[in-house]
């Protein structure tokens, strides 16, 4: 089979035609300023998608998550509970609010927060008086983290829950949308994700007043008066309308997308499970992954490779792949920060981290290209 040269990434932007579309809209109605009917539509639509009571669009998920921290309170000197095994801008924002993060071990069954882990967290964070003003559970790679015991262990201890739903649109728990299970669900549309709007985000949740307080803050917190008149300190995270435009596009066809990562990966998994110490993420049970990407651990004593040299291998034939996520408390950022693995002296993210590798995933992967990843990766661990 012909290969060709040109670059094959980890998960690319992939347009559907009608965000042109609804962009043109735009510039015809010279709503090319901040805002506009293309946000108001795409919080609806968003909303409408999710289940949740609103939506609000704003520059990116972390701003989402900032916002979402400071409407429940978050302050110095506070902490807050936050999966380790994600991007680092899942723990970003409570450092903005000046508080101190504890990070909880993923679990074997859908690599997401630990519900042992965080139990044990919970029970000596009360012990010491210091429950966290808030639990932000990560949902990795386009899979819900288990929402039932980690909810009854929030409603146990009294604490808030914020889901961050970055990887995960479209995902579903017990046949409910991710994202819609905590006081905030956080959303990214940066552009590897499963939708995009190039860079932007959406903050979801029941409480329609907490959004209308998050906007307030989102534009600047401008007082009600004729004149510009502020009485708390305010952000500049507003979605434009023109990135809306591009959602709305993006978000008709997110079901496709969907349909379309999710056969990537049965073509990898039919062409590589085979292989004797590979093991796909798993999908739990109590619900759909996206798939948004697909990801697998090695071991790597049976080959004699490592993940750093498939990597190597891939980066010469000019294909993205990543290691998973280096989990927070191993960075240097965060080497003070508490941490609970998911039993005493096991923790899952470390092993996920030593032998993880994410591979192409695309909705416009071809088959050509599918095929060479998989020779490649083949090839690298039999030499």
């Amino acid at each position: 089979m012909a290969q060709s040269n040109k670059p094959i990434y980890l998960s690319p932007p992939h347009m559907s035609g009608m965000e042109e579309k609804y962009v043109r809209e735009a510039f015809e109605s010279n709503w090319i300023a901040p805002l506009g009917p293309h946000v108001d539509a795409f919080e609806k639509e968003f909303a409408r998608y999710t289940g949740a009571k609103g939506a609000l669009a704003l520059s990116s998920g972390t701003a989402a998550l900032h916002l979402a921290l400071r409407y429940i309170g978050v302050e110095p000197g506070d902490t807050v509970f936050c999966s380790t095994l994600t991007f680092v801008a899942s723990a970003n924002p409570i450092l903005y609010r000046g508080a101190l993060p504890v990070f909880i071990d993923s679990e074997p069954e859908s690599w997401n927060m630990s519900p042992l882990a965080l139990k044990r967290a919970l029970r000596e964070a009360e012990k010491n008086n210091r429950l966290p003003k808030a639990i932000i559970v990560v949902n990795l790679y386009g899979q819900s983290a288990d929402m039932e015991p980690i909810l009854e262990l929030c409603r146990r201890y009294g604490v808030t829950l914020i889901e961050d739903a970055a990887e995960s649109l479209g995902a579903t728990y017990d046949g409910k949308p991710s994202g819609t299970f905590g006081k905030f669900g956080i959303f990214s549309f940066n552009g590897n994700k499963i939708i995009t709007t190039s860079g932007g985000g959406m903050l979801v949740s029941h409480d329609t007043e907490a959004l209308e307080k998050a906007c307030f803050w989102a534009t600047q917190a401008r007082d009600p008066a004729n004149h510009y008149q502020h009485s708390e300190v305010g952000y500049n995270y507003r979605l434009s309308n023109i990135l809306a435009a591009v959602g709305r596009g993006q978000l008709e066809v997110l079901e496709e997308r969907i349909k379309s990562k999710r056969a990537v990966f049965e073509r990898y998994r039919e062409a590589l499970s085979s292989i004797k110490g590979l093991t796909f993420m798993p999908e739990a049970p109590f619900g759909r992954s996206t798939r948004w990407l697909t990801v697998l651990t090695l071991d790597p004593r049976p080959y004699g490779v490592s993940v750093g040299d498939i990597l190597q291998r891939f980066n010469e034939q000019s294909i993205e792949a990543r290691p998973v996520w280096k989990p927070m408390h191993l960075q240097p950022l965060f080497q003070r920060a508490p941490y609970y693995p998911h039993h005493a002296h096991e923790s899952i993210s470390d092993r996920l981290f030593a032998q993880g590798l994410c591979l192409p995933s695309g909705s416009n992967l071809t088959l050509e290209q599918q095929q060479k990843v998989i020779e490649v990766f083949t090839e690298a661990i039999k030499e």
